[in-house]
């Protein structure tokens, strides 16, 4: 395992960064010797001695960690009065980054000896804020902070173990992890656990005996914010996993029951198989419409464009809960002019999305559903890969994959939604050939099954797979996976992006070097800006 390029001579500490919340006058800095004793009453006002509770910072522990990580170090000043205090270290987690650990040993009993300037995680040993100056904002304010040094240092997450800080109250009832889901699902009001959720966190395991707090039982939550612009360093390992559901239409009851059946997937994919990206396929979301009213077939997409709220909440959870990337097939959006565009959204690990509409439209999609095209075509970096994304009609124009392959993209997902065998090999074939004249990865996966009562969506015929450059780095016939035909399933494979350079650069024949641009030239009129 390589670690991450050397970054300590980042680490400076901060510049004062002046803020105003609700007209008064905020000042947020590196701390100080000399404000060591104030940081010290604070924590003590924050978390009153009592019991077996952790004590507070010494000042031979605050001028270590000042002087081992000044940039994790921050307080922020009102009036001259220190109001708040974050404290974070980095460590290198290795295989594991989710096992248990205490809260003595992940500070070094405080120190932060054990701070690793070539790590790949900042670790949130401490937030604080004063009684008095809580819910206005201060300690959003301070995971921000936090968040922006994981981004400028390039660190794969923030890890942190958080106090279940009602627990005491509860533990007659619930388990710790009981209570952790009560209080995801709102029933339990945690100020500590409530707010890092609210801040883009996602509970990952609890853990016993993390630390001494009486009001915990010594449980704390493990909570985790991946940092969606993470790049790997250049000679790490590039393996990723994706995965390819391909999705059954039945009927359903309601939006629940849709819920749990993607759900399903999306956990199988993250917690079973450790999956990176995960691929539905076109329109699956149709299936919401077999538990509405019979609807023509113009109204009845329509009725589904209005889910889309509800659709991006559910996607929007999952990928956070997964932490993996989440291409959700594609969707009908309502746009501002009441034209209707099928999207593929893809949700990062953080729950935050892009759209990538459709290019070309079928004449059956204009017929039945009155769906019109988009006019942007995304490159969406990832840390583990660039993407884009052809919804499949988009696949069979080879222009649309040259353009996305000279913008560097190295994985093309394809969801796709076909009726027989003809349309679904137009897709798969022109995939096939996108992989090997662009020398990229082209990962596909279509809707099985039926909707009997669906206008315009009654059969169905798919099979996922995966298709690669033709060429010795590669499996022999150009196809990484491929999952029986029309049977519900997940077809997971890994992919090498190494490969793919490799490739490029000393294949059998290499087609992206050899285009003949004196004789030809991509000319491209799009109306979007890259993702």
């Amino acid at each position: 395992m390589l670690y991450p390029a050397a970054r300590w001579w980042k680490i400076r500490g901060m510049e004062p960064r002046e803020f105003t919340i609700e007209g008064k006058n905020y000042e947020a800095r590196t701390p100080r010797e000399e404000d060591f004793a104030e940081m010290i009453a604070l924590h003590k006002r924050c978390f009153p001695a009592g019991g077996n509770e952790d004590s507070a910072w010494r000042e031979d522990q605050l001028e270590s960690q000042l002087q081992i990580f000044a940039d994790g170090q921050v307080v922020i000043e009102k009036e001259g009065k220190i109001v708040g205090v974050s404290s974070s270290l980095i460590v290198w987690m290795g295989l594991d980054p989710l096992r248990h650990h205490t809260y003595y040993g992940i500070t070094d009993d405080g120190y932060f000896f054990n701070h690793d300037p070539q790590g790949d995680t900042l670790y949130g040993a401490e937030v604080y804020v004063d009684p008095e100056e809580r819910g206005r904002g201060i300690g959003a304010y301070l995971y921000a902070l936090r968040r922006e040094l994981c981004k400028r240092l390039n660190l794969r997450r923030i890890l942190a173990g958080g106090r279940l800080w009602h627990y005491e109250k509860f533990s007659d009832r619930y388990t710790p992890e009981e209570y952790v889901y009560a209080v995801q699902d709102g029933l339990v009001n945690d100020p500590v656990l409530g707010f890092q959720l609210k801040e883009g966190f996602v509970v990952r395991d609890v853990m016993p005996n993390y630390i001494r707090d009486p009001k915990s039982r010594n449980f704390a939550s493990l909570i985790e914010w991946l940092n969606p612009d993470y790049q790997l360093s250049e000679g790490d390992d590039r393996k990723v996993r994706v995965a390819c559901v391909q999705y059954q239409m039945r009927k359903i009851a309601d939006f629940d029951e849709f819920a749990a059946q993607v759900r399903y997937f999306v956990e199988t994919a993250g917690e079973d198989y450790g999956a990176d990206y995960v691929l539905f396929p076109e329109f699956f979301s149709v299936q919401l419409l077999s538990a509405m009213e019979p609807y023509s077939s113009r109204d009845g997409i329509r009725k589904l464009a209005e889910l889309t709220p509800k659709f991006r909440e559910l996607m929007s959870t999952l990928a956070r809960e997964q932490g993996l990337h989440l291409i959700a097939g594609s969707h009908p959006v309502l746009q501002e002019d009441g034209s209707l565009q099928n999207e593929a959204m893809l949700f990062r690990p953080d729950g935050s999305f892009v759209s990538q509409p459709k290019l070309h439209i079928t004449p059956s999609e204009t017929t039945w559903w009155g769906i019109t095209g988009g006019n942007q075509l995304l490159v969406i970096q990832t840390p583990k890969a660039k993407v884009g994304i052809l919804i499949c009609y988009d696949v069979e124009f080879p222009e649309a994959a040259r353009y996305l392959a000279e913008q560097g993209v190295e994985i093309l997902f394809v969801p796709y939604c076909t009726d027989n065998r003809q349309g679904y090999l137009r897709v798969t074939k022109c995939a096939a050939a996108r992989a090997i004249e662009n020398q990229i990865y082209v990962v596909t996966t279509g809707v099985v099954g039926n909707l009997p009562d669906v206008p315009a969506m009654d059969i169905h015929y798919g099979r996922a797979a995966v298709y690669t450059p033709s060429d010795f780095e590669f499996a022999r016939d150009g196809i990484q996976a491929e999952a029986d035909p029309n049977v519900e399933t997940m077809l997971v494979t890994d992919l090498d992006i190494n490969d793919l350079y490799r490739s490029r650069e000393a294949g059998s024949v290499t087609p992206l070097m050899d285009r003949r641009r004196d004789l030809f030239e991509l000319r491209v009129n799009l109306g979007g800006e890259q993702g």
